[in-house]
């Protein structure tokens, strides 16, 4: 008899896996339907959707292990990494997907809202808040709208010796920044940026990535703290921030 494993598990969404089968369980259906929908028109590999009845998902397992996991040494190949780079240039390339992205002014209001929490509740040093909200805005300039997978996690992008084999969790996908992309790829890999640059290729902003490191680690983090995460893990959230001063 095959077990259930718990993939992750928190009050928004359960991602649960079945022999060779993802079974996501998302409260927000809208969020569903964007990853349903990106998954198809994206240009590069993604999980197959095996079916889809709300509020469950059902996905094809993919081949290979995922590059890393955050506070971890990734052990994938330099080749793999580039491999990694070129896809997501492939997504960045491709026509925008139809339905808006965060505008600059709300993920700016956001950003502020998350360093009053953190310095009023104590949860970092204000210093070190302050320090990062100055780094952040390296990020938060005019871009150019890509077609942005919106969550592009180490974990989320799966590969089979040098060759990406797929690209999971769709559902924040939007038109955004590609930048973005590129920082949350490389969070807590910063050693690891070159080589994925070696396939994506240049038109590359370094202070932007920068900036969108301490930027997502900044918002992330009551959101973590708050669904059972812990961002001050060796080489997470708190690590990353730690690294600007």
């Amino acid at each position: 008899m095959e077990e259930i494993e718990v993939i992750v598990a928190h009050s928004a969404r359960t991602t649960l896996r079945v022999g060779d089968v993802f079974l996501k369980i998302d409260a927000d259906q809208a969020r569903a339907r964007v990853e349903v929908e990106a998954m198809a028109i994206a240009p590069i590999p993604t999980a197959r959707v095996l079916w889809h009845q709300p509020p469950v998902l059902a996905l094809a397992v993919l081949p290979g292990t995922a590059l890393g996991v955050l506070g971890e040494p990734s052990t994938a190949s330099p080749a793999a990494w580039a491999a990694a780079g070129a896809a997501v240039r492939g997504l960045h390339d491709a026509p925008l997907p139809p339905w808006p992205g965060r505008s600059l002014d709300e993920i700016a209001s956001e950003l502020d809202r998350e360093c009053e929490w953190l310095i009023a509740n104590g949860v970092l040093p204000a210093g070190l808040v302050r320090r990062n909200r100055e780094v952040a805005e390296a990020a938060l300039r005019p871009w150019r709208p890509v077609f942005t997978h919106g969550d592009l996690q180490i974990t989320h992008v799966f590969a089979d010796g040098d060759e990406i084999t797929g690209v999971l969790d769709w559902s924040e996908a939007s038109r955004g920044d590609a930048m973005f992309d590129l920082a949350i790829l490389t969070l807590g890999h910063e050693e690891r940026l070159g080589d994925l640059l070696a396939g994506y290729g240049e038109d590359v902003d370094l202070d932007a990535i920068r900036g969108w490191w301490s930027l997502r680690s900044l918002q992330a983090s009551r959101w973590l703290i708050e669904h059972g995460f812990d961002p001050s893990s060796p080489g997470c959230e708190f690590d990353v921030l730690k690294s600007r001063m």
